[in-house]
C-alpha cells in the first residue's frame, strides 16, 4: 500500500507539473522579421525554431520561402497582411479571395495558420499610416469572408494588430479608454471581432514606457523584478508594467460596452543596445521573466494565460533607428543571444528547481 500510494502521488504530481509547464510553453511565440541582409535562409530559421522548442511564429507577410519551410513543422502561425496590401484587399473581394488561395489554402493544413493579422499598427490620426485606416476593416471583412467560404473561420481567426498609442488614458488600468479621435475606427473593428469570435492583437512594450518616463516608472517595475505591488487599482494590484499595460487594453475594450474580446500580445521585447535603458542585462531579465510570467494571466484576467509573441527572432541590421537593430533573441549566425530557454530546457530547469524542493518532501511525508 505504501508503494502504491507513493506511485499514485508521484504520477499525479508529475502530470500536474508537466501540464502546467506545457501550458506555459504553449503561450510563447517569436516574431520572425526579415529586415536584415545577413539572416539565414528560411529553412534554417525554421530549424532554429524547432531545435529551441519555439512552437509559435509571427510572420509579417506571406513570404513564400518561409511558408514552404513551415510545412509539417508543427509551428502555429500568425500570418500577416502587410499594410501595403490593405487597399487592394479592401476594394476588391476577388483580390482577397486570391490572396487567401495563394497564401493560406495553398499551405493549409500542413502550415498551422492560427491567425491572419490584416495590417500592423495602423494609426487613424496624425500618422503616415492614417490614410490606410479606411481600408483596415473592409480588408479584414473580405479576408474573413474568403476564409469563411472555405469553412475555416473557426480555425483561422482574422484580426489586426494595434499599438498602445490608440489609448487615450491608460492609468489607472481600470479607467483606460481608447482615444476619442480613434473610436469611430476602433469601435467598428471591435464589433467585428465580437461577431467573428476573434482576438485583438496588441503590441505591448514596457521598454518604451520606461524609456520615455524613467522618473515615474522604475526599472524593476518594467522588467518584472519589483518585490511588491507598485500600483493598486481598486481590487487589482500590479507588480509589473506589462500586466498594467495589458489590462489597460482589456479595460479599454470593456469600457466601449461593445462586447468581450480577448487580447493576444502580438509583440513584446526589450532591446539589448542602442538607446537609454537598452542593455543586455535588462533585456535578458525582461524576456526571461516574460516567458515565465504569461502563463499566470493578469490581475484583470487571472484565469486566462496570455498568448504572447516575443520580438524578434534576430537582430535585423537594416532597421532604423539604431535601437531597432537590437531586439533579437538570436544573432544572425543562429547563436542564442541570451541564456534562457523556451521549452524542453525550461522544463528540465523547473523540474530540478521546483519538483525536488516541493514534491519529494510531500512524498516522504506520505510514506
Amino acid at each position: 500500500m505504501i508503494m502504491s500510494s507513493f506511485s499514485w502521488v508521484t504520477a499525479l504530481l508529475l502530470l500536474l507539473y508537466i501540464a502546467k509547464l506545457r501550458l506555459a510553453d504553449a503561450q510563447i511565440g517569436v516574431c520572425y522579421g526579415m529586415l536584415g541582409n545577413n539572416l539565414p535562409a528560411a529553412k534554417e530559421v525554421i530549424d532554429v525554431y524547432r531545435s529551441n522548442n519555439i512552437k509559435r511564429m509571427r510572420l509579417y507577410d506571406p513570404n513564400q520561402a518561409a511558408l514552404q519551410a513551415l510545412r509539417n513543422s508543427g509551428i502555429e502561425l500568425i500570418l500577416g497582411v502587410p499594410n501595403s496590401d490593405l487597399q487592394g484587399l479592401a476594394t476588391n473581394s476577388d483580390s482577397a479571395r486570391q490572396w487567401v488561395q495563394r497564401n493560406v489554402l495553398s499551405f493549409w493544413p500542413s502550415v498551422k495558420i492560427k491567425y491572419i493579422t490584416v495590417g500592423n499598427e495602423v494609426r487613424p490620426v496624425g500618422d503616415s499610416t492614417s490614410w490606410m485606416a479606411q481600408y483596415v476593416l473592409p480588408a479584414i471583412q473580405n479576408v474573413y469572408q474568403a476564409i469563411r467560404a472555405q469553412g475555416l473561420h473557426d480555425q483561422i481567426k482574422v484580426s489586426t494588430a494595434i499599438d498602445m498609442s490608440l489609448l487615450g488614458n491608460s492609468f489607472p488600468p481600470s479607467q483606460a479608454s481608447f482615444r476619442a479621435d480613434v473610436r469611430s475606427y476602433l469601435d467598428l473593428i471591435i464589433g467585428y471581432l465580437v461577431y467573428a469570435g476573434a482576438p485583438l492583437l496588441t503590441n505591448i512594450y514596457p521598454y518604451f514606457s520606461y524609456k520615455d518616463n524613467p522618473r515615474d516608472i522604475s526599472l524593476p517595475y518594467a522588467i518584472f523584478t519589483s518585490p511588491n505591488v507598485v500600483v493598486q487599482d481598486g481590487q487589482y494590484g500590479y507588480q509589473n508594467l506589462f500586466d498594467a499595460m495589458l489590462d489597460a487594453v482589456h479595460a479599454a475594450i470593456d469600457n466601449t460596452g461593445i462586447g468581450f474580446v480577448e487580447v493576444v500580445v502580438s509583440e513584446s521585447g526589450w532591446p539589448s543596445s542602442g538607446d537609454f535603458g537598452a542593455t543586455y542585462d535588462s533585456a535578458q531579465i525582461y524576456l526571461d521573466n516574460l516567458i515565465r510570467h504569461v502563463n499566470g494571466g493578469t490581475p484583470r484576467r487571472p484565469w486566462k494565460p496570455t498568448e504572447t509573441y516575443l520580438f524578434a527572432m534576430f537582430d535585423e541590421n537594416q532597421k532604423n533607428p539604431e535601437l531597432e537593430k537590437h531586439f533579437g533573441l538570436f544573432f544572425p549566425n543562429k547563436q542564442k543571444k541570451y541564456s534562457f530557454g523556451f521549452g524542453a530546457e525550461r522544463r528540465r530547469e523547473f523540474f530540478a528547481n521546483e519538483f525536488n524542493a516541493t514534491v519529494v518532501p510531500l512524498l516522504k511525508s506520505d510514506i
